[in-house]
């Protein structure tokens, strides 16, 4: 049985770079020390405002506290400035987390397709910047390569998504600054970065990215727990992808988040 979750919004006033809108999503069966985990919404880089989640709901009732923020209206949706923000809210909630949680919530990372790019790039300024206040990172399709060239990619078209992600990645770069955190498939030196739970699926259009992203994590001693998803489960439906079947995807995540949380808990 699933709990009730309540779903608020808040503006952070004390973030850095200022203020920033969240929704946040809290179970009615929420921890004594719940995960903190700051999840960043898809949207192929150009949609603002897209705060609502079912992949956060899904989590919240967990047991864990979801933070959605709004990481394109404060600076604009071109990189570096989303990773600015991303970032800035991380730093904020590194230090205030007890106002969510506790001062000993997990402090978790996390997004799905664009947002799994964000949540990566933070991940590797955070090893960076801010050493050790990263406990794990929670990538689920993450949109890592703007080639594009991959053999799964092929199935792009018919999930509706190639030309949003060609038009995404363009919008996305359009600022002419070259750095690996715009795509972390390219980062060099993963060593040292959060474990991470990486999630795709037999039919995703991402899955070889993000597999390949995950197999480079675990050469460099990164601490991984990979899943796959059968057809069956529609995974791709999480980013607005087309697919024949119902979602059939939450039991699964659920578990693979809890076992997760556990794993990093103890470690």
């Amino acid at each position: 049985m699933t709990s009730a979750v309540q779903i608020k919004d808040m503006t952070f006033d004390k973030v850095e770079i200022g203020p920033v809108e969240v929704r946040v999503f809290q179970g009615a069966d929420y921890e004594k020390s719940p995960p903190v985990l700051i999840y960043f919404h898809s949207g192929a880089f150009r949609e603002e405002d897209r705060m609502d989640s079912e992949v956060a709901t899904t989590l919240a009732q967990t047991g864990a506290i979801v933070v959605i923020p709004n990481v394109n209206a404060p600076l604009g949706g071109v990189f570096p400035k989303p990773l600015e923000v991303g970032f800035s809210i991380f730093s904020y909630l590194a230090q205030k987390r007890a106002g969510l949680g506790n001062r000993k919530s997990l402090l978790l990372l996390g997004g799905a397709e664009c947002g799994g790019n964000l949540a990566a790039a933070i991940a590797h300024k955070a090893r960076d910047y801010r050493a050790n206040e990263l406990d794990g990172q929670i990538l689920l399709s993450p949109l890592l390569d703007p080639f594009m060239g991959s053999a799964s990619m092929q199935k792009a078209a018919a999930a509706g998504m190639r030309d949003r992600w060609s038009e995404g990645w363009s919008h996305y770069l359009s600022g002419g600054v070259c750095h690996p955190y715009a795509a972390p498939c390219t980062c060099s030196r993963l060593a040292g970065l959060a474990p991470a739970l990486i999630v795709t699926s037999e039919d995703d259009p991402l899955r070889d990215e993000t597999l390949g992203y995950s197999r480079k994590l675990a050469a460099s001693g990164v601490r991984v727990q990979e899943h796959l998803f059968s057809e069956g489960a529609s995974w791709p439906s999480i980013y607005g992808a087309k697919c024949p079947m119902a979602a059939n995807w939450q039991a699964g995540l659920t578990e693979q988040f809890e076992s997760f949380v556990k794993s990093v808990t103890i470690q």
